[in-house]
């Protein structure tokens, strides 16, 4: 069980960005009490913002682990630069960053880093944002609700939307292949990677868990990952 820190509710339902020791330690002693259990597994610091509090924040979370009241500690959405910050103070046990077949960002510099310091990468939205399900159609895209973020997002829009819809449809042909869905194999793609530990997958429907599950035993070999990344 593990949930973020960093981001508390300010008025009238608005977020706010804060690092501060004492902030911190509220958040996590109201998870504790929302989640009914004596210790977190995994406590992260959900957004490196503002980063003239990162030390802070860095440092309180050491301490909430120190008190028992996290078992581990991590971060996500930190830079290298940002991870060296935290590291100078205490390790760094798992980073959570974005990565998928749309967004590799990662692979440059993070990732590699990750493996070498020996920090357990969760990576997150290994589906983009539904992007890579299968399901995402043009309609659909077009009948997404006005307040859906989505609608306004470059990668569901032209010109990348053509290209998107190409790697969804190669997606799709490696998963006839092996007889699961299109999102398994987004999700097994980022597993391949030997710093990925783990992906973090939504879900709006039960039904929509087991397909996804194929992921963890799916084997991409070297030629379909080549055909997925060829776009």
């Amino acid at each position: 069980m593990f949930t973020k820190g960093g981001q508390p509710e300010g008025p009238n339902r608005t977020t706010v960005q804060t690092l501060e020791r004492d902030s911190l330690k509220r958040e996590c002693e109201a998870s504790l009490r929302r989640l009914g259990v004596e210790a977190i597994d995994l406590y992260q610091i959900h957004w490196p913002i503002p980063d003239e509090e990162l030390e802070e924040g860095w440092t309180t979370l050491v301490e909430l682990k120190e008190e028992g009241l996290v078992r581990h500690i991590g971060v996500s959405n930190f830079s290298v630069a940002q991870l060296r910050r935290a590291q100078a103070i205490a390790p760094v046990e798992t980073l959570q960053p974005p990565y998928s077949l749309l967004d590799r960002d990662v692979e440059r510099e993070i990732l590699p880093f990750c493996e070498r310091e020996g920090i357990g990468a969760i990576v997150y939205s290994p589906m983009a944002s539904g992007m890579l399900t299968g399901k995402m159609t043009r309609e659909r895209i077009e009948g997404l609700p006005e307040n859906d973020w989505r609608r306004r997002s470059e990668r569901f829009r032209e010109p990348q939307l053509s290209k998107n819809l190409e790697l969804v449809e190669r997606l799709s042909r490696v998963s006839e292949r092996h007889g699961v869905s299109p999102g398994a194999v987004a999700v097994a793609w980022t597993l391949r990677n030997p710093a990925v530990d783990g992906a973090i997958t939504g879900f709006r429907r039960p039904d929509q868990v087991e397909p996804i599950l194929a992921a963890a035993e799916l084997e991409l070999s070297d030629e379909e990952a080549a055909e997925l990344e060829a776009g």
